[in-house]
């Protein structure tokens, strides 16, 4: 009998490299860039435009070619069809937060906590890095992380 498969380990080659974007559909896009660019500090890469010329998507550089996107929705259904909805958790959405790995936590916590904006305190988590919890404009749960010497994300695997 063979031994049963390690759930641990990929069973094709690993080819993907990274997280490539995080894709958020929004009815306030002014208010969400200016979270991210303005209150985040997270630079615009790109923008999209509509035939008529106005933007309607941001990406936002989150190190190493990883991005957040943000789409206006009436901006995508005059771009490339469909309907506006109301943008409210459909059953079955399975999204719980995402996580941006920051430098020096605490100077960023602070900086936050000054522009008014709710921050959890500093913890550390289960795999031993240091964490805080933000919410965007949308509600969006955000992770704020900073590894440390004995996170789990920084050694081997097991």
């Amino acid at each position: 009998m063979s031994p049963a498969p390690d759930p641990l380990r990929p069973t094709l080659p690993t080819m993907i490299k990274r997280l490539a974007h995080l894709c958020f559909k929004t009815d306030q896009l002014e208010t969400m860039v200016r979270f991210y660019r303005d209150v985040l500090g997270l630079r615009v890469k790109f923008t999209l435009k509509n035939d008529d010329g106005r933007a309607f998507g941001y990406y936002f550089e989150c190190g190493e070619r990883s991005f957040l996107e943000l789409f206006d929705q009436q901006g995508v259904v005059r771009q490339w069809g469909g309907e506006v909805v109301a943008l409210k958790p459909a059953t079955g959405t399975h999204y719980q937060h995402f996580c941006l790995e920051v430098e020096r936590l605490e100077a960023f916590r602070a900086e936050l906590v000054a522009r008014k904006l709710a921050v959890t305190e500093i913890a550390v988590g289960m795999d031993h890095s240091r964490q805080c919890w933000i919410k965007d404009p949308d509600g969006n749960d955000i992770e704020l992380m900073e590894y440390t010497r004995d996170s789990l994300q920084t050694k081997g695997t097991h």
